[in-house]
């Protein structure tokens, strides 16, 4: 059974209208941008999570529960959630730049001699563009707009499990073609 949701000056995003919004994000916004700065150490991102947790709040406003806590609170754990977020995806481009220099570092080195950004770019773009529209869609948001697995969900509108499987195997079907073009090289 479900609690109606407040309405007010206090209720911020979970009043339900614009203006409550506006409201919520000019009392709570400069914590939640504060926190997200202190986690990430960059100012943009920060930025970035600030607007994630504003519109997080707006589409999740119907879950708010007063009698749980301030909205301030509420607030504060959606942040903690995006912040985790942002870590985790930091943690996974770093893991692929590593891996990526790894690979590279074992390459032979007449392989390497010659090789250029823009061949590489180019031959990831034909390789990501030869893959599934699942997979491809995956790997797009993962990398070129830094989602996150759970965030990639809510936009495709797919299961967490789908969009990590296609994550998988489309990172595996990538591997597999670059290791075989570094063997023709």
């Amino acid at each position: 059974m479900s609690t109606p949701v407040t309405t007010g000056p206090d209720a911020g995003p979970a009043g339900g209208d614009e203006a409550d919004l506006t409201s919520a994000y000019r009392r709570w916004g400069p914590l939640v941008h504060v926190l997200a700065q202190r986690a990430l150490g960059d100012s943009r991102d920060a930025e970035d999570i600030t607007q994630q947790v504003f519109l997080a709040a707006w589409r999740g406003r119907s879950c708010y529960r007063p009698e749980l806590g301030s909205p301030g609170a509420w607030l504060t754990g959606i942040t903690r959630h995006r912040i985790a977020d942002a870590l985790e995806a930091r943690t996974r481009r770093a893991a692929l730049v590593e891996g990526v220099g790894a690979q590279y570092a074992t390459m032979d080195h007449r392989a390497t001699e010659g090789m250029d950004y823009a061949v590489d770019r180019a031959l990831l773009t034909q390789e990501l563009a030869m893959l599934p529209a699942p997979q491809r869609t995956v790997l797009r948001l993962a990398f070129y707009e830094d989602l996150t697995h759970p965030q990639i969900a809510e936009r495709t509108g797919w299961p967490l499990g789908t969009v990590k499987s296609h994550a998988r195997r489309g990172i595996r079907t990538l591997r597999v073609r670059l290791e075989d073009v570094q063997d023709e090289g």
